[in-house]
């Protein structure tokens, strides 16, 4: 058995990347490499007038999660209509849902949503105070350490451990920061120590090393979030999860993998150039797993037809597909 594997009763959470891990991305993740044990859901935000695209709701139908079970997230700060969502989903079969305190792009942090919410505690605890006694299920919360400050997450914690919650989902980076800089992990060890409720790690899970750091830091942790390192390397989970690397003919794999998602979507999305978009889109996270494919990847931006799109796609998995060297794990059997 690899080293790598993690104590028994550890979860592997998929992480929602808004644009790229709907219902269909997850089950062929699940189907194709395995490694996660549920999803959450990319978020849905709250409306005044209550009303849900068709999209919204079929992204979280358990039945079209059936490879991996996902946990819906709603991204408001108006308590009722929180509560007519949650509830919605609650009735759709779905036992918790997870409300996003992280989300740290500005046109919604602007609004006191997501990590824009987080300095302002009161309204966080008049929020709960509606909130938790109406829901007919459990609730989660994913959240950063701040907008700018890990302050606000401190204070957050002292709020919602007088709350029932499943669990605290923590990407350890404030909302200013985005995506930028490193993660503060001095930071989350405070945290995780102030709160009584589970806690999840979130944040640049990359590569075996780095996450054998970090779980070692954290020795009580047994839940952990990852989203573009797995998207970066697929294989990146299941490794994690089992503690090995079963897979010989990765890029026969990945191939396999494209090939699903995009014959999917085409059955689903409306036209040629919402297609192409979509697979443009997955492109820019799946590129890192080759190694120099530049060539490739700009070939594949260009295209406008979907023809010359599979032509490339397939000329480059036939001859010059390789993975990347930093991802092809050893010393683990």
């Amino acid at each position: 058995m690899g080293a790598a594997v993690m104590e028994e009763g550890s979860l592997f959470y998929m992480a929602p990347v808004r644009g790229v891990t709907d219902f269909v991305f997850r089950n062929s993740f699940a189907i194709h490499f395995g490694g996660f044990d549920l999803a959450v859901a990319p978020f849905i935000s709250t409306r005044a007038d209550r009303k849900l695209r068709p999209s919204q709701v079929k992204d979280v139908l358990p039945g079209n999660n059936s490879s991996l079970p996902v946990i819906p997230q709603i991204l408001g700060n108006a308590a009722n209509d929180f509560v007519y969502l949650a509830n919605c989903f609650y009735d759709m079969g779905h036992g918790v849902v997870n409300w996003n305190l992280g989300c740290p792009f500005p046109r919604v942090a602007g609004k006191k949503r997501g990590s824009g919410l987080l300095p302002h505690t009161d309204m966080i605890r008049e929020f709960l105070d509606v909130v938790i006694p109406n829901l007919k299920g459990g609730i989660s919360i994913k959240t950063r350490l701040g907008w700018e400050s890990s302050d606000d997450l401190f204070r957050l914690l002292e709020v919602i451990d007088s709350y029932p919650v499943e669990e605290v989902i923590i990407h350890p980076r404030t909302g200013v920061q985005r995506y930028d800089g490193g993660v503060d992990l001095d930071a989350f060890g405070r945290a995780a120590a102030l709160t009584r409720h589970t806690v999840v790690y979130n944040g640049d899970i990359q590569t075996l090393a780095g996450f054998m750091k970090i779980s070692a830091m954290f020795p009580d942790v047994r839940r952990w979030m990852i989203g573009r390192g797995a998207l970066a390397n697929p294989f990146l989970p299941s490794i994690l999860k089992t503690g090995q690397d079963l897979v010989s003919d990765k890029v026969a794999l990945v191939r396999k993998f494209h090939d699903d998602l995009f014959d999917r979507y085409q059955e689903m999305l409306s036209g040629p150039a919402h297609l192409l978009d979509r697979m443009k889109g997955l492109w820019r996270f799946f590129s890192p797993l080759f190694d120099e494919c530049g060539k490739t990847m700009k070939a594949i931006y260009r295209t406008r037809s979907v023809d010359r799109y599979r032509q490339i796609v397939a000329q480059f998995f036939k001859t010059e597909a390789k993975i990347a060297p930093h991802h092809l794990v050893s010393g683990i059997s």
